[in-house]
């Protein structure tokens, strides 16, 4: 059992809870679910599967896990931060536990890694990362950037080091769901950038910090709406995203061209009528 407590995020998660408690077990001493006013199953599966639960009206991600870190008595060395639809797999764990024992005076106050995304039931590996992480940060030693939309932990002091095995992310419950999320994402994304919060230096992770480099000062240098189709054609035809199928199609389609071309539609939209979007309402699962 290691000296860590996971911090797990819900709203109406019935469906991907379970699965993310159990890849826990054993592992986080504590497990703390912090609610936003579930009307399914969701706190009576954390009680069953012995996690403690808080509940607080949701903002955004970002506050609501800083809130979490200042409310939910904290007392062990490491904090996790993970989400619903994600799991620890066995070779994260294993992998992860001789630094979760590491030493502060070692230097290490943080652990990155990257996703396998599903969908459908289909593993997508290829068309570029699907998510990077920085997942586990010594207590007291990292807090959630004030972002919207890719908000990252940043860490105050020490270093991150990197894990090669992946942890998995099932943030998929439908196509219908997937939709409305990537348009919650979208208006969340414009929310940042009309508040001009595009600052990569602040991240410590360089890979992180690259990409979102390049989207603020490339992607975004490109003619409006023809970036949409730029990068789906980078994602699913260069990186090779046709090679996962069906489900490689639908994910790099909605994901890399639908969602990317919301997000210039709500710029758009922005400055033709000047109305601001509202991105702070919880997504409804």
């Amino acid at each position: 059992m290691q000296d860590l407590t996971a911090i797990v995020l819900t709203r109406n998660e019935e469906k991907n809870l379970p699965d993310c408690l159990k890849s826990l077990q054993g592992f986080a001493r504590r497990v703390v679910v912090v609610d936003s006013g579930s009307r399914d199953r969701t706190l009576e599966i954390a009680r069953e599967m012995g996690a403690e639960i808080l509940q607080h009206e949701w903002k955004c991600y970002a506050w609501q896990f800083n809130w979490a870190l200042d409310n939910a008595g904290i007392d062990t060395e490491w904090v996790l931060r993970i989400d619903a639809d994600e799991r620890l797999t066995d070779a994260v764990k294993r992998e992860a536990a001789p630094l979760l024992a590491s030493p502060r005076a070692e230097g290490i106050h943080g652990i990155t890694m990257e996703a396998t995304f599903y969908l459908l039931g289909r593993a997508i590996r290829h068309g570029g990362a699907k998510k990077r992480k920085l997942m586990f940060f010594r207590f007291g030693s990292g807090r959630v950037e004030d972002r919207f939309m890719d908000e990252h932990t940043l860490l105050t002091q020490g270093r991150a080091a990197q894990l090669r095995a992946r942890f998995d992310h099932y943030d998929f419950k439908s196509i219908d769901h997937f939709a409305q999320k990537l348009n919650w994402y979208a208006t969340r994304e414009v929310m940042d950038i009309l508040r001009a919060d595009l600052n990569a230096d602040r991240v410590s992770d360089s890979h992180i910090r690259r990409t979102r480099r390049l989207k603020g000062g490339v992607y975004y240098r490109f003619p409006m709406f023809l970036r949409a189709f730029a990068v789906f054609f980078v994602r699913y035809i260069l990186q090779l995203g046709f090679l996962d199928g069906k489900e490689g199609l639908i994910y790099h389609f909605m994901y890399s061209c639908m969602y990317r071309f919301l997000v210039d539609a709500k710029l758009h939209e922005a400055k033709k009528t000047g109305l601001r979007p509202d991105g702070l309402k919880p997504l409804d699962a």
